[in-house]
């Protein structure tokens, strides 16, 4: 049974939204046991979201996160403590890479480590020049448009306005 799509058909019909596509098509071969840290995503108002990640055992040294382009990637390496013998690990120290795709103008605006819970704030800002913007209809003379003026012809078919006494 077949699991992905195949996206070939959209990339063939489609101007611009390769980017879009290639994102869809990168998130379909993802192996979805790829889940540690945990993390939840989380849209705080229209224009803000937060990315909170469970990483318990790291500092914040251990930590590091790039935005590049439009992918934040966060990095963890954690330097073990290579003289201890364990009896038992239960709390990973493995490093990590994440990477989230975000959408076009979304910037990190900053980053906190509390209580093992590392929270991403990020925030949507489109530039003036990319908002909707309502375009005022001007009058044809304030546009400097020359407005229709009247043809010898059309001047003498025009009825005369009669005058007040």
């Amino acid at each position: 049974m077949r699991t992905t799509f195949d996206f070939t058909p959209l990339f063939r019909s489609s101007v611009g939204f390769d980017r879009i596509l290639a994102a869809l098509e990168a998130a379909s071969r993802r192996d979805g046991t790829d889940s540690w840290p945990p993390y939840d995503i989380a849209r705080v108002d229209e224009d803000s979201y937060r990315i909170t990640m469970a990483v318990a055992g790291f500092r914040e040294s251990d930590l590091t996160l790039t935005q590049n382009g439009n992918v934040l990637i966060v990095t963890g390496r954690k330097e073990g403590d290579e003289k201890a013998q364990y009896l038992h690990r239960g709390i990973p120290a493995d490093s990590f890479e994440r990477r989230f795709e975000l959408a076009d103008y979304v910037r990190v605006e900053g980053a906190s480590l509390v209580d093992g819970l590392l929270e991403v704030l990020l925030k949507r800002e489109i530039p003036e020049e990319k908002k909707p913007r309502r375009i005022e209809i001007a009058q044809a003379s304030k546009a400097g448009v020359d407005t229709p003026r009247l043809t010898t012809t059309q001047a003498s078919e025009k009825q005369p306005e009669p005058v007040a006494a």
